[in-house]
């Protein structure tokens, strides 16, 4: 009876082990010899509008652990500390968790794999994964964003786009021995897609220039942040975004979460004078004021109410032009009356102000720009120059562009195309008309007064460009204390927006200094930038330089005079000691194609000259400045 009893409860106990608790024991079972292990994917390369790489993912190891496989956790982790030069209750707390899988430190550098391999410890592996690398470092940084260590985007066009660049999650699962040690990984199974690779409208060496210029214009006015975005006016593609503070998206952690921001997207200002642009257009567009028409300044003050609008100068008897040139708040005024209040805000929602520009990159704010019917007396006077309004310097930009480009309002963009990982384009962006918003009659006759802004006399002789027309207006905008809840006395955002050649307008630049030091004036610590940058991307960009162009400047000195053979049809022609502008047009003459590398005076020339004229060659100059 004893061995039948003993028979009966081996029997139950089999019975209650196998079917009533077999799946709970199987997965115990299964915990003490497998583990999960989930791999982040590469994501696809962007490029700049040329193909060049600005953000590509790379192959880094990691080291992970199974704690159930570790015996002497505190022995394992004081090992792995010293190795990796981490703290050890870091590492320790880790391997004493409950979880089956954790992992010890990521994306770690070969020095640091070798060390813990050496180490040979029992519960420890390793395995590769992607990391995303940005080869241009600081430069469009604050466009292309970053993305997290699992390489999901966090900021920018790497979050913006997120979906199309992360590639398929890989999940494997490892089986381990009794002492920790693998055996083998699962087949992964298959996720959505392949990453897709972005093509952007951003041209990497004008996004370097535009940031070195405005780098350099921050730091010598003292301002405390800047911007400087170039546009082509025709299509609304974005070439560059520039913007101080800067940060380094490799090691993005290491900065505050503000020197993140795309201020040209997503901070806002009182624009300040730059907006009699604007009203100047919408003036002309209805008739109510020509170029010539004569207002009276009113010498310097002019009352509205109990307040007194004053100008920076006694000005008496101006013309449209010359209150444009010189930017008088109070021939604004005058403009704007004749205008009515009703019409210049309905013209400003036209140009895109009080609304978002539809940009494909997150956080862009739409600024504020009150109802009509909620202005006070005061407010609608004072909206002519500027004040009572907020806008983004994005929509300004592109406000400037519509002016450039004979009146159509285009929505901006940053990514071209995108690309399989075989090359083939799946998806293409064109450019978008929001509105047309004046005629292109206007908008010539905006054209041709504001290249008066940039001439000696106007307030912005500091943003010519050398062999180009140039058009664009200055703005140096008081901002509000925000407790006083009144205009600043010492604190101003310093503008200059505007377009080159003029009388054909191939870019759009718009910089803005945020409280610069000193003299805090548009015309003087903005207007540097937007010709530095203007001359180095209208050459990158090979336009053609403005026809009957004269720059009055001192000649400069050459080291030698050289003897110009006379050109020849057919043949090279010789450009050594030439200016820039005079090699390009000497090129065009001959059908000739330029690639223009430096400033200054041809020093070499590739081919030579004489040489016969190929079709499709090109002829490479380089150019240095005079001694």
């Amino acid at each position: 009876m004893k061995i039948k009893d003993k028979k009966w409860v081996r029997i139950l106990r089999a019975y209650q082990l196998q079917i009533l608790e077999g799946s709970r024991l199987s997965s115990l079972a299964q915990e003490s010899y497998t583990g999960k292990l989930t791999l982040t994917p590469p994501r696809g390369t962007i490029f700049d509008r040329n193909g060049k790489e600005l953000a590509i993912s790379v192959d880094v190891g990691s080291i992970y652990g199974y704690p159930k496989a570790i015996k002497d956790q505190k022995g394992t982790a004081t090992l792995i500390a010293k190795a990796l030069r981490i703290g050890k209750g870091d590492v320790l707390e880790k391997l004493r968790s409950s979880r089956s899988f954790v992992w010890i430190k990521r994306k770690v550098t070969p020095e640091e794999i070798k060390r813990v391999r050496d180490l040979n410890l029992a519960g420890i592996d390793f395995t590769k994964e992607s990391r995303r690398y940005y080869s241009c470092m600081e430069t469009a940084a604050h466009v292309i964003g970053f993305a997290s260590q699992d390489n999901r985007g966090l900021e920018g066009i790497e979050l913006e786009y997120n979906s199309y660049l992360e590639g398929q999650e890989i999940r494997l699962t490892r089986i381990h021995d009794a002492l920790g040690r693998p055996l083998l990984f699962d087949t992964p199974k298959q996720g959505r897609h392949d990453p897709f690779d972005l093509m952007l409208t951003i041209d990497k060496e004008i996004s370097y220039e535009a940031r070195k210029s405005l780098k350099k214009a921050v730091e010598e006015s003292g301002a405390g942040s800047g911007l400087c975005i170039v546009l082509r006016p025709q299509t609304g593609e974005i070439l560059a975004m520039a913007v101080v503070p800067e940060f380094n998206p490799n090691i993005f952690w290491r900065f505050k979460p503000h020197e993140w921001r795309n201020r040209a997207v997503t901070d806002c200002f009182e624009p300040g004078s730059i907006l009699k642009t604007f009203l100047l257009a919408a003036a002309l567009q209805e008739g109510v004021v020509t170029a010539r028409t004569i207002l009276n300044c009113g010498k310097g003050e002019y009352r509205i109410g109990s307040y007194v609008i004053h100008d920076s100068k006694p000005y008496g008897m101006l013309r449209v032009s010359e209150i444009i040139e010189v930017s008088s708040n109070i021939g604004a005024i005058k403009m704007g009356q004749r205008l009515g209040a009703g019409r210049f805000h309905s013209y400003l929602k036209r140009f895109g102000f009080g609304e978002q520009t539809g940009i494909d990159f997150p956080g862009e704010r739409s600024g504020s720009l009150r109802p009509f019917k909620d202005t006070s007396l005061l407010g609608q006077n004072t909206l002519y120059f500027g004040q009572g309004i907020s806008t983004s310097p994005l929509q300004l930009a592109m406000a400037f562009g519509a002016v450039a480009n004979g009146g159509h309002l285009m929505r901006p963009y940053l990514v071209k195309s995108i690309l399989d990982q075989r090359g083939k384009v799946v998806k293409e962006f064109h450019p978008t008309v929001r509105r047309d918003v004046i005629s292109s009659e206007t908008a010539k006759k905006v054209r041709d007064i504001l290249e008066g802004v940039t001439r000696e006399g106007g307030t912005a002789p500091k943003a010519a460009i050398e062999g180009y027309h140039v058009a664009g207006k200055t703005g140096t905008a008081q901002k509000v204390d925000p407790i006083e809840k009144t205009y600043s006395n010492d604190k101003f955002v310093a503008f200059f927006g505007g377009f080159a050649p003029s009388d054909s307008p191939a870019i759009v630049i718009l910089v803005a200094l945020d409280e610069p030091k000193g003299k805090p004036y548009g015309g003087v610590v903005a207007a540097p930038v937007f010709s530095e940058v203007g001359y180095w991307t209208l050459n990158h960009l090979n336009v053609i330089p403005s026809t009957q162009h004269r720059l009055f400047r001192p000649v400069e000195r050459q080291r030698e005079i050289r003897v110009r053979n006379p050109d020849m049809p057919g043949l090279i022609p010789d450009v050594q000691g030439l200016g820039v502008r005079d090699v390009l047009r000497k090129a065009q003459r001959l059908g000739v194609r330029v690639v223009v590398k430096g400033s200054g005076l041809a020093v070499e020339q590739s081919p030579a000259a004489g040489t016969p004229i190929k079709r499709g060659k090109l002829l490479t100059v380089t150019f240095r400045p005079p001694c």
